[in-house]
């Protein structure tokens, strides 16, 4: 799951909505066109977030992999499909609920890596993002991945800069005011400081 969601921002409806039909891997390409929240399927966050979505071939080996193991083959089935007792009757027809996905594998596993800041699946949304700006990508391109309304969401809510981002700015902007060997003197407290 982490694997596709990651490198991909689906929302966590999305990718709880996922079933085989929706991949194309002859074209690397996903069609996401449902959302699943608390096990009820939904339409999309909107519009834009209905366009197909390119699928890396790493991912799309990943996911052969998996199709590979899981028991539910059917196009109609959920790639997330559950297992549970209590789903006997829909095997294959009810996705595994993402909330105890995280709560009983993704969330312990970050602690044991030392990871303290609270992880849930919109964690992967946003580490997506950031990603793409930290690569370079056009913020059109972005926008499209991510299957946002505007470039001002994507820029505004999904992106942060980091850190060594913003010290590489500010180093670019430093040396071209301030030539490398230049020596200044800053007087203070009666004394003349020179470097």
């Amino acid at each position: 799951m982490v694997s596709l969601d990651m490198p991909s921002g689906l929302r966590r409806g999305e990718l709880a909505g996922l079933r085989w039909g929706d991949f194309d891997f002859q074209n690397l390409t996903v069609a996401v066109t449902r959302s699943l929240v608390d096990q009820r399927v939904g339409k999309c966050k909107t519009e834009v977030s209905k366009k197909l979505m390119p699928m890396d071939r790493y991912i799309a080996e990943d996911l052969l992999a998996w199709y590979e193991q899981t028991p539910y083959k059917e196009p109609s089935d959920y790639i997330w499909a559950t297992d549970s007792k209590r789903a006997r009757s829909k095997r294959g027809q009810q996705p595994v609920w993402l909330s105890t996905v995280m709560r009983e594998h993704i969330q312990p596993i970050a602690r044991k890596l030392g990871i303290t800041k609270r992880i849930g699946w919109h964690t992967f949304r946003h580490t997506f993002s950031t990603l793409l700006k930290a690569n370079g990508a056009d913020v059109k391109v972005a926008q499209e991945l991510l299957r946002h309304t505007t470039t001002r969401m994507t820029l505004d809510t999904y992106t942060q800069a980091l850190g060594a981002d913003k010290r590489a700015a500010q180093s670019q902007v430093v040396r071209m005011i301030r030539p490398e060997k230049c020596v200044f003197s800053v007087y203070r407290d009666g004394q003349t400081f020179s470097a």
